[in-house]
Parts: C-alpha cells; sequence; structure tokens
C-alpha cells in the first residue's frame, strides 16, 4: 500500500509540474520586440499595431484654412484627433498658401500629433497650377510620354523633378525643425484616374514611386519622410499589392483607401497585414469611418484618415462621437508627445 501510495504521488506530481510547466514560457523564448527605427512617430506606430488606433482627419483644400476639418471633428466629439493631414494641392492659391499650410503642420506636430502630408500633384507633361480636371491632375500621359517621364534626364523627367524641388523646400523647412512627415504622395496607385495610377508593373505607378523616393531622399537628402504607399480597395486589390509594390525598401507604411461599397471586409484587412511583413498598416483614407468594433477584429489598422466633409457626410454624429470617445481610439490628448 505505502508503495502504491508513493507511486501515486509522484504520478500527481508530475502531473501538476507539467501543467505548470505549460504556463510558463521557455527561458529561451523572448516577447516579441517592436522594430526601432529612427523616426518616433514611426516607432510608435509599430508600439500601438494590434493595440489601439489613431483617430485622423484631412484638412483639404484651401490651404489658407489648413486646420478646418480638424476643427470640425473636434466642435463635433470634444475630442482633437491624432493625426492631422494637409495637401501641397496643385491649384495657384492653393500652390500660394503652401507656406500657411506648412506651417499648420509645425503647429500640430509642436502639440503631439502625427502629420500626414499629400500631394496631388498637376501633371508634368502639362501646366502647373492646374485643375481636377482632363488637364489637370484628372488629366493622362500616352506611354511614350510615361517613358520619357521615368528615363532619367529626358524634359519630363526633369520637369517632375523640378515639382520635387518645389515641395521638397517646405519638407526641408519641416525636417529643420524637427518634424517627422507621414508623406503619401502618388497615392492610390492602382486608381487609373489621376494621371500617375493605373499602371501596374516594373515599369509603371511603381518605378514613378521609386524614383521620387530616390530623388526626395537621396538628391535632395530629406531624411524626416516616413514613406507611406497607399493603394484603392478595388476588387484586385490581392493582385494589386504585387504589382503596384515597390519594395519594401521603399516604404515604412502600407496604407488602403476604403472606398468600396464593401466596406471593411476581413479580406482586405488579411491581405494588407499579408504584404505588410510586419510594417505598420493604416487606412489611408476613408469616408465611412470604422467602428470600434470593426478595429477590435482587425486591431492591426495603426491609423485611420477620415477624408474632411465625407466623413460628415457619411457618417451620423453619434456614429462620430462613439468612436472618437472608445477606449481603442487615441485621440490628441492621449499622444505622447514628440
Amino acid at each position: 500500500m505505502k508503495k502504491y501510495f508513493f507511486l501515486m504521488c509522484m504520478a500527481t506530481t508530475l502531473v501538476i509540474c507539467s501543467c505548470k510547466r505549460e504556463d510558463v514560457p521557455a527561458q529561451d523564448e523572448q516577447p516579441e520586440e517592436v522594430p526601432q527605427t529612427r523616426f518616433k512617430s514611426l516607432n510608435y506606430l509599430y508600439q500601438i499595431s494590434g493595440e489601439k488606433t489613431v483617430a485622423g482627419i484631412h484638412n483639404r483644400e484651401p490651404n489658407k484654412t489648413p486646420a478646418k476639418w480638424t476643427d470640425e471633428i473636434t466642435s463635433t466629439t470634444g475630442k482633437v484627433p491624432g493625426l492631422w493631414s494637409g495637401d501641397f494641392l496643385f491649384q495657384a492659391d492653393n500652390i500660394d498658401n503652401r507656406q500657411i499650410m506648412i506651417e499648420e503642420a509645425l503647429n500640430q506636430w509642436e502639440q503631439g500629433a502625427l502629420v500626414n502630408l499629400m500631394w496631388h500633384a498637376c501633371n508634368p507633361a502639362l501646366e502647373q497650377p492646374c485643375g481636377w480636371d482632363e488637364e489637370g491632375v484628372l488629366s493622362k500621359l500616352t506611354d511614350d510620354q510615361w517613358k520619357e517621364l521615368v528615363t532619367d534626364g529626358t524634359p519630363l523627367n526633369t520637369n517632375w523633378k523640378g515639382m520635387m524641388d518645389e515641395v521638397s523646400v517646405y519638407l526641408q523647412y519641416l525636417e529643420d525643425r524637427g518634424v517627422e512627415v507621414l508623406f503619401r504622395p502618388l497615392h492610390e496607385m492602382n486608381q487609373g484616374k489621376f494621371w500617375w495610377g493605373g499602371r501596374p508593373g516594373a515599369n509603371g505607378t511603381r518605378k514613378l514611386w521609386q524614383l521620387t523616393h530616390d530623388y526626395m531622399t537621396k538628391t535632395k537628402g530629406l531624411s524626416n519622410l516616413i514613406w507611406v504607399w497607399d493603394l484603392q480597395d478595388f476588387p484586385t486589390l490581392s493582385s494589386d499589392l504585387e504589382s503596384y509594390n515597390p519594395g519594401e525598401e521603399y516604404w515604412d507604411v502600407a496604407a488602403l483607401d476604403i472606398y468600396d461599397g464593401g466596406g471593411y471586409t476581413q479580406t482586405k484587412y488579411n491581405a494588407m497585414v499579408k504584404v505588410s511583413g510586419g510594417k505598420p498598416i493604416a487606412i489611408g483614407e476613408c469616408e465611412k469611418l470604422p467602428t470600434a468594433a470593426q478595429l477590435v477584429a482587425q486591431p492591426k489598422w495603426s491609423f485611420f484618415m477620415g477624408w474632411s466633409e465625407l466623413v460628415f457626410r457619411q457618417n451620423t454624429e453619434r456614429e462620430i462621437n462613439d468612436l472618437h470617445h472608445s477606449p481603442r481610439i487615441i485621440t490628441l490628448d492621449e499622444m505622447p508627445g514628440w
């Protein structure tokens, strides 16, 4: 009996120890490390990925009132968005007022916001300033013109570099003042209505992105740009993420513009997580805001950026408030400061 009792005790002890060992990580197991980059704001996106999402809003033209839609969200919710966005734009008055917009970017950064900058650029084969029409942002390039644009030293290529020189002055101004910029040029690369978009493959839009990236970082020497590679949520998204990808060394954040009536599907989210390779992903633009529940189900969206007036057309005041007051959402009062 004593021998039987001893064996039973030993068996029980082994079971208990075995159960305990399952709860204790192996000594060589290390917690997942958060990547560290040279950018404070990019490190922050890595840090919150999978846990929380920064609320953002775009401030569309005119550039003379570059906080209009940020103020509208603040007035509606009592919460200031944690991400502010502006645009270099293309019309004469907005080009003339770029410095006003840049001063607001500086102001937002100093308050602790993320700064996102877009560039609806004029067609370098046509005139600048331009309009939102077929002679401007919505114009086209012939295949021969496109080849010229992406060939170093040609007249169109030189025109584009001259346009980049113009906006680089403002980006350098921000760099000199310590501002990091989520830079989102050539957005919606798979969107064919813009002169720069809708050209898949190695010599298409992604080559223009590579050229733009290299010119602004290497030739112009800008070191404050966090490159946001952005597509729209067309049904071809899965293949577009391959055919428009300029290469992981050319972007820091992968963003998706949500305008398709299908909304925030798990398929879109999974595709973005897959292509990100562990880098942050974001909702680059949206009219219909995600819900807090959707962000719980899709936790790696590091920020969302509502599109100005469309947010107020496509969402009720209650929906806007519910989202911005959700514990899942980060507004300016919860940002860490830079």
